[in-house]
């Protein structure tokens, strides 16, 4: 595979500081290369996926990746992409963050035995080491100030203010840089544009710690684009916040509802950039976008690939599975766990495990205000109980109402759920 021009087909590339120098190293070697992911959460989200991906794409085409958690780095804070200073985290946050993260990557990439299996270092390892008088004498004289400042993490932060803590943070990605070139033979970093001036930092401390050794120091940096909607607005981020790996934090049917959701100008980019799929069935769905998108195909075949992916195929037809339930109001078809995915958002009401009226149960709920109105709209229609329409006045919420004895979906009208949680 020619995974330069591959790349370049899907729009993912940004810079290259030597891309011909790279192209004739892909293909006289396997290459090495790494993308660090800094430990601020508990979980990746999805703005993490495309630089994944990308090492997973390299992997494909018979290279080997490291993930690089930063359990050092993400102990100081990266400005870049930022205008305020990070909240620091203490030791022990960082370290759970670290084996969290580690987990989620395992999944995405293949760590399995074989000549190009992804491995994750964690830069807490070296970086915890160094004593500050190392620090300053065999590195810090490495860097001069007026480079520093001219890159522009740093240069964009200078106005607002940066701590000295993070103004080190360059140095300290550059030393993650020379000691995987060092000890994992790594030639190639890649991350997102905002890490280009990181990157460069690093290919220049490798040249200078380098210099007088047999041979030239030959290591390459590669930056993909940010990834834009539209329509203008952040992508990743939803009304509910952002879109988590971790399926405690997003669950797999909210994971697939967030892709199936994409905006017609944004699907065929997202296809070309998150997926596996080839050129050509690519260039297919968008002639299909372009004449029938009322039927969403490449929306829902963006929404099936992200969502095997990254939760597996019992997820992904757990997710249909709600989605379906919910589009023909065959609610009782779910399971208690399907319940709390899909109605994870709509105001739910806690209610005694006992056998209560539906006028009651409506108005304490408050999907009706009162029991004049509850009335009306039990006779008017407008009350559903997981999916069936019910218009007896006398009706009595039972056991057969409650799904896996916990849950009852009661719909007032076309579009409001509430869901009554059983004690």
């Amino acid at each position: 595979m020619d995974i330069l021009k591959d790349l370049h087909n899907r729009g993912l590339v940004n810079q290259i500081t030597d891309e011909e120098g790279l192209e004739k190293h892909l293909e006289e070697n396997q290459v090495t290369l790494y993308c660090g992911f800094d430990p601020t959460a508990d979980s990746l989200h999805i703005g993490h996926l495309l630089p994944i991906l990308m090492l997973k794409r390299f992997q494909r085409a018979g290279h080997r990746p490291i993930a690089l958690v930063g359990g050092g780095t993400g102990m100081i804070g990266d400005p870049s992409g930022r205008s305020t200073e990070r909240q620091l985290n203490e030791a022990h946050v960082v370290q759970g963050f670290s084996d969290n993260i580690k987990e989620q990557l395992a999944k995405l990439l293949d760590f399995d035995k074989g000549e190009n299996a992804a491995v994750a270092r964690n830069n807490y390892e070296w970086l915890s080491e160094i004593n500050i008088i190392e620090f300053l004498r065999d590195t810090g004289k490495h860097f001069g100030i007026n480079y520093m400042l001219a890159k522009e993490s740093v240069e964009t932060r200078i106005e607002q203010g940066i701590s000295f803590t993070e103004f080190s943070y360059m140095i300290l990605q550059s030393l993650d840089f020379f000691n995987l070139y060092q000890k994992e033979n790594c030639t190639l970093q890649i991350g997102g544009s905002d890490q280009w001036g990181n990157i460069t930092a690093g290919l220049e401390f490798i040249r200078r710690r380098s210099s007088g050794e047999e041979g030239e120091a030959k290591a390459y940096g590669l930056t993909v684009p940010l990834i834009t909607k539209a329509d203008g607005t952040k992508f990743g981020k939803t009304a509910g916040g952002a879109v988590w790996l971790d399926r405690e934090k997003t669950s797999p049917y909210e994971f697939y509802q967030f892709w199936i959701n994409t905006d017609d100008r944004d699907v065929i980019k997202f296809l070309k950039s998150f997926t596996f799929l080839d050129m050509e069935e690519i260039s297919n769905f968008e002639k299909e976008v372009e004449v029938a998108p009322e039927k969403r195909a490449a929306q829902r075949r963006l929404a099936e690939e992200m969502t095997e992916m990254v939760h597996g195929k019992d997820a992904l037809e757990q997710a249909q599975r709600i989605t379906e339930a919910l589009f023909s109001g065959n609610i009782k078809s779910l399971t208690g766990e399907e319940i709390e995915q899909g109605f994870k958002d709509v105001p739910a009401h806690h209610e005694e495990n006992k056998e209560i009226g539906l006028i009651d149960l409506i108005v304490q709920a408050g999907i009706s205000s009162s029991k004049r109105q509850a009335r009306e709209d039990i006779k008017n229609g407008a009350i559903y109980i997981n999916g069936e329409r019910q218009q007896d006045l006398s009706y009595t919420i039972q056991k057969s109402d409650r799904i896996e004895g916990k849950f009852t979906i009661i719909r007032r009208g076309k579009k409001k759920y509430f869901m009554i949680h059983f004690k």
